[in-house]
């Protein structure tokens, strides 16, 4: 899974002038009196003085509110780090900066809905939607939750919540009631706002039975807002305890001008959840400055986010990329919003939203464009892609050969940025940069203020071998804590058991001598068999070669006093895992990873069970397989899935 020693991607010198990372170099050059000739220096310096880098970017970016004099305190101490600890922001009002006609944001719910909107109209419909809940009673720290699709209302009423210091949390209208339930029953929301349905594959789909349970499931809840979408909200509303539609929440409002009530750096924005596969989820906090300033420097000095571009990323409401998503109003982007399925109208749906828009910066998972490899979609061919300038892909990792495949298919001249990070710090670690090079297979680097290395087991920094994932020193988007976790101990072994004052991720990945990334997959679901450490990622690259399979997962099998490793694919329909595909599978992986990634067994399954993310849960089929109970099956989307691996007779030989 090396790269190539040759970029695939390079910046012309045109694009490298006009860059944000071009001029805050200058400006950290005239304030430092210090040179920094590339990527590389400048990183070093942001880590080795923090303070100095979060300062200039907050005034780089021209954040809004008082800074204070103390940019860090205690540096030394991970969890005793504060950030800002004197200043005064709100994040509603640095993402609502614009009041012009111009369009702050567009939305497509599928090919079904389609709508714009103004700056104006979206701070008009926020203004509202503030006084509404203001009215209601909605005060600092009271929570404010959207079981919503990704759609201009949930935005609004994120920025609503968030201007008066109330704390906005939001999973999809997808999750199940006990899912929805495990989650806001944590965190025990004063308004839940929630859609009249939904599209899907060119189908409406009914909630009105889940948010019956929901509604009466969830006590804290005084108010049901029914937003509409497919244009029955009144008729919705009646059947739904406590539920009022949209219109009436703020038909007594005019907008008018906007409060923003200003907090400290570390006041909950945003609680975000864990998958909870593994039990209930975790209850993220994440605070207003630190959220926003991680997000302006990935913004803009990494995407090159420049105000007017069009960004798009392809996400639902339970994914953190959603808040990475709408943080890029404060940059002044025009936000593409979609919901429903990625692959409507036979996978043209997303390319001509992209051409319609002339997108910039177009988002999306690794599996998605697996997906579009199979179903041979050309988007370079068919639609007009001459403004897009970055692709960016989360989720899981991009094998290289859907590098080349982006760069033969979509475009030749973009920035294609694989990043990495995760719900755990609302951001990422390892991203891109539009001023690097891009290889194949690699992240193109460590976020500047992002003090990452690769350890091994003996607690070293190692580069050009694999190992964890850590973070040495702390950074702004550090969660605040956890939710209900009054003792930080939750908080501690999440992140700090392994490695004292160290942050461990839980991925297994390798610096490369680019100074860029490769990831190998969750570090708990690496392979071990014969005591040789094994990342899952180097066996899906090979696996997705094949036309004949649609998805995989590969675990670990306990057998004989080690263990071995097990693949199971789901095959299109008509084929079959016959002697010669099995053959060829594990020829694939013997050339193209080594002999002990080859499994000992291959077996074939009907479905593979995701969470609603769209995530494998290796850990969850590996605790299936081992007879051990899986304890949330609401985090997953088809947990139904689970019951093909139970008992198999395959794997009692």
């Amino acid at each position: 899974m090396h790269a190539a020693d040759h970029p695939i991607w390079q910046p012309s010198p045109a694009r490298l002038s006009a860059t944000h990372l071009t001029a805050f170099t200058r400006l950290a050059e005239t304030l430092d009196n210090q040179r920094y000739p590339d990527y590389s220096s400048l990183w070093q310096a942001s880590i080795e003085h923090p303070e100095r880098f979060w300062s200039q970017l907050w005034d780089y970016a021209g954040v809004i509110g008082d800074k204070g004099s103390v940019a860090l305190e205690d540096k030394d101490g991970m969890r005793a780090a504060r950030f800002f600890p004197q200043a005064a922001l709100n994040y509603a009002e640095n993402l609502l900066r614009r009041r012009d006609d111009t369009l702050a944001m567009v939305f497509w719910g599928e090919d079904k809905v389609k709508r714009e909107l103004t700056w104006w109209e979206l701070s008009d419909l926020v203004s509202r939607l503030q006084q509404a809940m203001l009215a209601h009673g909605i005060a600092e720290g009271d929570r404010v939750a959207g079981y919503m699709p990704n759609m201009p209302e949930t935005v609004a009423a994120m920025l609503a919540a968030s201007s008066i210091g109330a704390v906005w949390t939001s999973c999809s209208p997808d999750f199940g009631t006990d899912g929805a339930l495990d989650r806001f029953g944590q965190t025990a929301p004063r308004l839940l706002f929630c859609p009249d349905g939904y599209w899907y594959n060119g189908k409406q789909v009914d909630i009105s039975d889940k948010m019956q349970i929901i509604a009466s499931g969830l006590p804290s809840v005084e108010k049901v807002i029914v937003v509409p979408y497919l244009e029955r909200a009144d008729a919705f509303a009646e059947t739904v305890p406590k539920a009022v539609t949209l219109e009436r929440f703020v038909d007594s409002f005019v907008a008018s001008e906007l409060l923003f009530r200003r907090v400290g750096f570390n006041h909950p924005l945003f609680i975000l959840y864990s998958s909870g596969t593994t039990g209930k989820p975790k209850c993220i906090v994440h605070g207003h400055g630190g959220t926003l300033l991680q997000h302006l420097k990935e913004h803009q000095l990494h995407a090159d986010v420049h105000a007017g571009d069009r960004l798009f990323y392809f996400t639902t409401c339970g994914w953190m990329m959603w808040n990475w998503l709408v943080s890029g109003l404060a940059s002044g982007a025009t936000l593409m919003l979609f919901d429903g399925s990625p692959f409507a109208k036979g996978g043209h749906i997303l390319w001509q939203y992209a051409e319609a828009y002339r997108c910039s910066h177009f988002g999306t998972s690794a599996k998605y464009i697996d997906g579009l490899k199979k179903i041979d979609l050309q988007p370079k061919r068919d639609y007009d892609l001459s403004c897009l300038r970055a692709v960016f892909s989360t989720g899981s990792p991009l094998v290289a050969e859907s590098f080349d495949w982006v760069y033969d298919a979509i475009k030749d001249d973009i920035n294609l940025a694989s990043i990495s990070g995760g719900t755990d710090i609302v951001s990422c670690f390892a991203l891109g940069c539009a001023s690097l090079p891009v290889y194949r297979g690699e992240l193109q680097c460590r976020g500047l203020g992002m003090a990452v290395e690769i350890w091994n087991d003996a607690g070293q920094p190692v580069v050009g071998e694999k190992g964890e994932l850590v973070c040495t020193r702390p950074f702004p988007s550090m969660p605040v804590g956890f939710w209900g976790d009054d003792s930080g101990e939750k908080y501690r072994k999440a992140y700090f058991e392994r490695f004292d004052n160290v942050w461990c991720h839980g991925d297994y990945a390798e610096l490369t001598e680019h100074g860029g990334m490769i990831i190998y997959g969750r570090s708990d679901a690496v392979l071990n068999p014969g005591g040789v450490r094994i990342g899952t990622a180097e066996i899906y690259r090979q696996v997705e070669t094949f036309d004949a399979v649609l998805d995989s997962i590969v675990v670990g099998q306990r057998w004989q006093d080690d263990e071995r490793v097990v693949l199971f694919v789901k095959l299109r329909d008509g084929c079959e895992l016959d002697k010669t595909l099995q053959a060829a599978i594990r020829d694939k992986i013997k050339n193209g990873a080594s002999p002990r990634h080859v499994p000992a067994k291959i077996i074939a399954v009907a479905d593979i069970p995701k969470t609603i993310s769209g995530k494998i849960v290796e850990l969850a089929v590996k605790n299936v397989i081992h007879g051990l109970p899986v304890t949330n099956l609401t985090a997953l989307a088809n947990p139904e899935a689970l019951q093909l691996f139970v008992d198999l007779p395959e794997l009692q030989s």
